[in-house]
């Protein structure tokens, strides 16, 4: 059983720990199981059972307001047990955050409580084959027409639950000012003509991704997520609030991939005692300890600050996700190193945790973009603090 001290942490509260308690009762019961056999069914599978118990009540709220505490235990705790169960978990969360956040009463009504009961996915459909981490850089238009549709063209890459989704969350240019204030976002249904699936993209850890194209994609203005021109300050509020829970998934592989360093170290026998006894490893199992403390410390005050209030957490967001994704590499390699050969076979354990966490450094902003906004941020604090200097 992983740690769970953390739950007495004072970013958290009484809910929080009865919360905590759900997910990990339903996710011992359900998650392996349900993960078993084809990609896309056992997405559909999982996100169902969600739904029937009750579970996506935190990622796909009827109050509007996203608890990213609740997010980040569910995330740590499914991943604990299954990649694919934190994947779909996250998936029904950031696929509907943007309508959450933004969509206007009807709006939410009329798609979230299916998504709520798991009997209908998401996506979120941001990064495009030129524009990944360069929002601004985005070149799907979106051109609104005389009878107040708009008319959406172009391509959009590496969208998780693509081929499988009801709905995409769908940013696209439309002019009102150059770069990242020109873009503006909308809710697409996925069988709106124009709307195809051009590619499937298969991963080291599957997971459904997709490539999409818009061809005269038309949808209604009520289907505009905030105000046009507003698309960029969509994406970035609601990856605001789901980049920690990317930390906490990480989090959640890194506790289980400790778990299983420790339990083959003092199960191992080499030159006549436990492999434990050897320094090294237990210099590697420190380490990874470290590793996993430090990042739970990072995620959670991410969320609690959020929760708590503050209008922007892009800094502590990233440092969470930055250091958590990392760690978690870092963890599930020692793992691998100490299972030996059994480490690299397909499918073992320790080989699964550490194909799951690669691509964890690379979604929802890679390492190297989240070091781009901490330092940016570390300025943006020094020019302030400049400013607020007393003049002698």
């Amino acid at each position: 059983m992983a740690d769970r001290d953390f739950l007495l942490w004072p970013f958290l509260e009484t809910r929080h720990r009865d919360w905590a308690e759900e997910v990990e009762a339903w996710a011992a019961a359900n998650a392996a199981r349900l993960s078993e056999g084809d990609t896309d069914e056992a997405v559909r599978n999982l996100t169902r059972a969600m739904g029937e118990a009750g579970l996506l009540r935190m990622a796909v709220p009827e109050s509007g307001r996203l608890d990213v505490r609740s997010l980040c235990i569910a995330r740590e705790t499914l991943a604990r047990h299954s990649g694919l169960a934190d994947f779909a978990f996250a998936m029904a969360g950031l696929g509907t955050g943007s309508v959450t956040l933004f969509g206007d009463p009807a709006l939410r009504e009329a798609w979230l409580p299916a998504a709520r009961a798991g009997t209908s996915l998401a996506a979120f459909a941001l990064s495009e084959p030129e524009a990944g981490s360069d929002v601004a850089a985005l070149s799907t238009t979106a051109t609104r027409e005389s009878d107040g549709h708009w008319r959406i063209d172009g391509s959009k890459t590496w969208i998780s639950n693509g081929g499988i989704a009801a709905t995409y969350a769908v940013f696209a240019r439309t002019g009102e000012a150059p770069g990242a204030r020109g873009l503006t976002a909308f809710l697409v249904p996925a069988g709106t003509p124009g709307l195809t699936i051009a590619e499937r993209i298969e991963v080291s850890a599957p997971h459904p991704l997709a490539t999409l194209r818009f061809e005269g994609v038309r949808v209604p203005d009520a289907h505009r997520l905030g105000a046009p021109g507003e698309g960029f300050k969509v994406a970035m509020a609601t990856l605001d609030v789901f980049r920690a829970t990317v930390g906490a998934a990480a989090l959640g592989f890194a506790r289980h991939a400790l778990d299983l360093t420790v339990a083959r170290a003092s199960g191992r026998q080499l030159f006549g005692g436990p492999l434990f006894d050897q320094q090294m490893t237990q210099a590697a199992i420190a380490e990874s300890a470290v590793d996993v403390e430090t990042s739970a410390l990072l995620v959670y005050r991410a969320a609690w600050l959020k929760d708590s209030g503050a209008p922007r957490v892009s800094r502590e967001a990233s440092m969470a996700k930055l250091h958590a994704t990392e760690a978690a590499q870092r963890v599930a390699d020692r793992c691998v190193q100490i299972h030996g050969g059994h480490g690299v076979v397909r499918d073992h354990p320790a080989e699964k945790l550490y194909r799951e966490v690669r691509a964890l450094r690379v979604y929802e902003g890679a390492s190297e973009v989240q070091r781009i906004i901490i330092a940016r941020a570390e300025r943006a604090r020094a020019e302030e603090a400049a400013r607020c200097k007393p003049t002698p």
